[in-house]
């Protein structure tokens, strides 16, 4: 099994998440320590896709 970090959409830095190849994650909210952004995510095969949601 292959891993990756997760890294930050906004700064590109590492994160304190770490998934495999088959981790499926929908609706994350992944913090960032370095830029203190929370940002919802998407990920499935290491692809990381950014869910911007309107504001209510």
């Amino acid at each position: 099994m292959r891993e990756q970090w997760i890294l930050c959409p906004c700064c590109k830095s590492k994160t304190r998440i770490k998934v495999q190849e088959n981790t499926v994650l929908e609706y994350f909210p992944l913090f960032c320590p370095k830029c203190k952004q929370e940002t919802l995510i998407a990920v499935k095969q290491f692809n990381v896709s950014v869910i911007r949601e309107p504001d209510a």
